[in-house]
């Protein structure tokens, strides 16, 4: 089963929470892990793509939405309304809901801002994971760079 971590922002700011997905992102890549990125929609998934590409001038993120792009694919993915076949790493959790594949995973990163849409979600989510007896780490963060 797979270690869940939770990343709280003090930030009601939406784009906080991607940016935070873009720090975690660069630095699970840094150490080498192959991550899946799952977001609710076709809209949210291209918007990360993009971002992915800006997010820092210094940094260089190898990605594409889950299916496109080169063989193979590079190490970071990110998708909508498909189950990855090949990630078994990391997955950023995007979505309201949590996807059905996430036992496949060795980790799981659910994102929340302050915004209270995210945060019900976050309690449902962290609520499902402790009744699976799962060992859950909270990270509270004030501000994302």
């Amino acid at each position: 089963m797979p270690r869940i971590d939770f990343y709280i922002i003090e930030d009601q700011d939406k784009s906080a929470r991607l940016r935070l997905a873009c720090r975690l992102i660069e630095k699970a890549y840094k150490n080498r892990h192959r991550i899946y990125v799952h977001t609710d929609s076709q809209a949210e998934a291209h918007y990360l793509d993009e971002l992915l590409w800006t997010y820092r001038d210094e940094s260089f993120l190898p990605h594409n939405l889950y299916g496109d792009g080169p063989d193979p694919a590079p190490p970071i993915q990110i998708g909508f309304d498909i189950t990855p076949e090949n990630h078994r790493d990391i997955l950023i959790n995007l979505s309201k809901n949590i996807p059905e594949f996430y036992t496949k995973f060795t980790r799981v990163l659910e994102l929340a801002s302050n915004e209270s849409e995210q945060q019900s979600a976050a309690r449902e989510h962290y609520r499902q994971y402790r009744a699976q007896g799962l060992d859950i780490n909270t990270h509270k963060l004030q501000t994302v760079e």
